[in-house]
């Protein structure tokens, strides 16, 4: 008999998407007319200060063309984890909303135009924050318009797929199986492992593994013991995350602890 929609479980609301990344990354925010050397993306706020910002350009990897720097009334420096976040490096290298089409973060970005134009008492703090739900609400926009190409974003704005991605994002240290992640995704196993492969351009498998070599190696950057860190990020032992870690980065992990 064939299963009716209505006979079907329903699938559970969407995942969060994004906590995972913000965890696992250090944001900061420098209002100035020059991008910083080491920024990861070039934020503009383009209007007049004498009236609400009329759009909020978001550009990585590529600068922002001059005539678009003239029109920008604030302008900042973003870094969030670099390349090693995979999340910025799947973004396109411009991004541009209507403020007009979304009064909350038309609101948020007027406070953050206002706290970049007066010198004030914990200015540094408050912009940092604003900046954040900025960046937040453009990556859901993002994620929310979906992807043309096999990818991160592809995956995260699946329907089904997310929730999978988030799962392996939440909890690396979990030994997921596929039957798990296709379970979680509410697919059988063969459409789970096709439909993952083609939105997102890999295997769930290789995926967790780099995500898990991610974190490990930031965590390996902070000081934290390679027994420790690999049980964290998943690994069943420190000899697999080594060899792992060595094929993944050309190095062993031994080499990215601070001496």
């Amino acid at each position: 008999m064939t299963e009716s929609p209505a006979m079907r479980p329903a699938l559970p609301p969407r995942a969060d998407r994004l906590s995972a990344f913000f965890r696992a990354f250090d944001l900061s925010v420098s209002v100035s007319d020059r991008p910083a050397p080491d920024s990861d993306a070039r934020l503009l706020v383009i209007g007049d200060t004498r009236q609400p910002a009329q759009q909020l350009v978001l550009y990585t990897g590529s600068p922002a063309g001059p005539q678009v720097e003239r029109n920008a009334c604030v302008r900042a420096s973003v870094t969030f984890g670099g390349p090693t976040n995979p999340l910025i490096a799947a973004l396109p290298k411009q991004v541009t909303l209507d403020l007009s089409e979304s009064p909350v973060l038309q609101a948020v970005t007027h406070a953050f135009v206002e706290e970049a134009l007066n010198a004030r008492c914990g200015q540094s703090a408050v912009i940092g924050r604003l900046c954040e739900v900025m960046l937040l609400m453009v990556l859901r926009q993002v994620i929310e318009a979906g992807a043309t190409t096999p990818g991160l974003l592809a995956g995260l704005s699946h329907p089904a797929l997310h929730r999978a991605l988030v799962a392996m994002h939440d909890a690396p240290d979990r030994p997921w199986r596929v039957e798990d992640l296709a379970s979680v995704s509410g697919m059988s196993r063969s459409q789970f492992m096709a439909s993952f492969r083609q939105t997102v351009g890999t295997t769930p498998s290789a995926y967790l593994t780099a995500w898990r070599l991610m974190l490990g190696r930031r965590a390996l950057a902070g000081g934290g013991k390679i027994k420790t860190v690999a049980q964290r990020v998943g690994f069943g032992s420190a000899a697999a995350f080594s060899r792992a870690y060595t094929r993944a980065y050309g190095c062993p992990p031994i080499a990215t602890r601070p001496s």
